[in-house]
């Protein structure tokens, strides 16, 4: 073991008041962390809340490789979307002072920002709800290059400023974006006369003794004892380290220390009263009336048939986890400095060790994965292989017929179907999602990925030839982020080619519709056929709109080969 875990392994209850249950052997917690205990690879940090006492804190892995620093429980950690609980607390407090309210339109305090046509609320902002577009994937859209390209609050505002359009009505649905929680970072700093980071240094980290805490505002600062962000590549690890002068939906700075003040701080309340308590943990509710698990930058779950709040965070090479158990009073903080950790499993892991050995046992499949395969003939699997579309998400889902079975596609990779009657199937590796087919008359197919999932429609294969894929050539630019998009045909397949990143290809879908890496395009026309632009839909970015430069797409045309 590291000599770095032996000195990190504190039980540190003589200066706190209550002995509360017994603490796991600690070899047990080593076992979880053991792939990380080593000189040679970056690692993660863990300290556990028990009641009124921290009852466990360590250190496995390296937090610097280049200087051979060790991990320990109070290295700092850039802990990427645990920032978020910090940001709601911030405008809760400002609403607590009378300085602004949840239900404010956020134009009043960002009037910059255009008139979509429907309020959007601080709330919704704290919520995900809101509709606007996620700012990370604005950015790549733009050709910014995310940990590689310095990126600021300036540049984030102007990208949303440019927005023309939101993924849905606020208040309709739940979809995460990170934009909302930037915002609120930039309201905080406009209504309290302070910088975002003075003010939470002032009203949340300062009070609750969170010395080594803060949010990172200057990327070129000096942070002492902080850990470097690492990816593995082959036999070794390269750095992978955030680029960021934006807050609020991320960059916090924080020690497993630090955060078990912040566990503390649920049960003493000594930051907001019951008052804030209750308003962080509040879940939003959607336009329909359906409540949804997120609340003020927290996420309300269960394990093992108990409740759950928290959070997680991913950023480069940086992963985080912070959960909370609150009926047995129980929390753990786990951050590593390895993009390939999974430190919400981590987490769990610990917590077993502290929950009460009568909970159900945790599950990891679904019930369906050890349900026996139910043989289908061949010719209705064929049959059930294709294309299929959902219109009103603009996604797709495609199946193929491969050795015998059925396998949803993504891209490059593959997930086999299992059969398990009635029409449904089940995913063989990943989540394990139930797939229904259901055969219509007339020959069409519905699928759906999932109980409450919406229906998708199989359509027709989309295999355009050399001529019809060249018609797609040309550049196309869109005023949102002032980005250029260049389509080329090389081999007779259509790619994309992109400023500062490498030409993408793109899968022909449905009629002109392809799938490429930033999400799905769908080709627009005008009433002669032409190709005018078309439609990007990605996964928190929708109806991004791009007009073809019909001056510039004959030589693009004569240049496709």
């Amino acid at each position: 073991m590291l000599m770095s875990s032996l000195a990190a392994a504190v039980l540190w209850l003589a200066s706190l008041p209550g002995q509360g249950p017994a603490t796991p052997d600690p070899a047990k917690i080593d076992a979880v962390f053991g792939a990380y205990d080593r000189n040679t690879s970056p690692g993660c940090a863990v300290a556990v809340y028990q009641r009124d006492r921290i009852a466990f804190r360590r250190a496995y892995g390296m937090a610097n490789l280049d200087h051979d620093i060790p991990l320990t429980p109070s290295t700092v950690f850039h802990v990427a979307s645990i920032s978020k609980q910090f940001t709601g607390t911030a405008i809760l407090l400002l609403a607590q002072d009378g300085k602004l309210s949840l239900d404010d339109d956020i134009r009043k305090h960002l009037p910059e920002l255009p008139d979509l046509g429907k309020k959007i609320s601080i709330r919704q902002l704290a919520n995900h709800t809101s509709g606007l577009r996620d700012q990370w994937d604005l950015l790549g859209l733009a050709g910014w290059r995310y940990s590689r390209d310095l990126i600021t609050d300036d540049d984030v505002m102007e990208l949303l400023v440019r927005q023309k359009d939101l993924n849905f009505p606020p208040g309709d649905r739940h979809l995460y974006s990170n934009s909302g929680f930037t915002l609120l970072a930039v309201i905080v700093s406009r209504v309290s006369g302070q910088s975002f980071r003075e003010f939470t240094t002032e009203r949340i980290f300062k009070p609750l003794g969170m010395s080594s805490t803060h949010f990172r505002d200057n990327f070129g600062e000096i942070v002492k004892h902080q850990a470097y962000g690492y990816a593995p590549v082959r036999d070794t690890f390269r750095l992978s380290t955030t680029n960021f002068d934006t807050a609020g939906a991320t960059s916090l700075l924080t020690t497993v220390e630090d955060l078990l003040k912040w566990h503390a701080n649920f049960d003493a309340k000594t930051v907001g009263g019951d008052a804030l308590q209750s308003a962080l943990l509040e879940r939003g509710v959607l336009n329909s009336g359906s409540r949804i698990p997120y609340a003020f930058g927290i996420t309300h779950s269960t394990y093992r048939g108990v409740p759950t709040v928290g959070h997680g965070g991913s950023d480069a090479g940086y992963r985080a986890d912070f959960v909370r158990f609150p009926e047995q009073g129980l929390g753990v903080a786990t951050l590593c400095n390895i993009a390939t950790a999974n430190p919400a499993r981590l987490s769990r892991q610990v917590a077993d060790l502290f929950l009460p050995a009568n909970l159900p046992a945790a599950t990891t499949a679904s019930p369906a994965d050890d349900t026996p395969e139910v043989p289908v003939p061949e010719a209705t699997l064929k049959r059930l292989a294709g294309i299929y579309w959902n219109a009103a998400e603009a996604t797709a889902f495609r199946v193929v017929f491969d050795a015998g079975k059925l396998h949803a596609v993504d891209g490059r990779q593959r997930t086999a179907l299992k059969s398990i009657g009635g029409g449904a199937f089940v995913m063989t590796a990943g989540p394990q999602t139930r797939v229904s087919f259901e055969e219509q008359p007339g020959g069409t197919v519905h699928l759906r990925p999932g109980a409450s999932a919406p229906v998708f429609v199989r359509m027709d294969p989309y295999a355009p030839s050399v001529g019809q894929i060249a018609e797609f050539a040309g550049t196309y630019r869109s005023d949102e982020m002032d980005a250029v998009f260049r389509m080329t045909v090389r081999g007779g397949a259509l790619r994309l080619e992109r400023s500062k990143l490498r030409p993408a290809p793109l899968e022909p879908m449905i009629t002109d519709t392809f799938r490429t890496q930033a999400g799905l395009v769908q080709f627009t026309r005008d009433v002669a056929g032409r190709v005018t632009g078309f439609v990007l839909q990605g996964n928190r970015v929708k109806h991004v709109k791009f007009r073809k430069d019909l001056a510039a797409s004959g030589s693009s045309s004569s240049a496709a080969r």
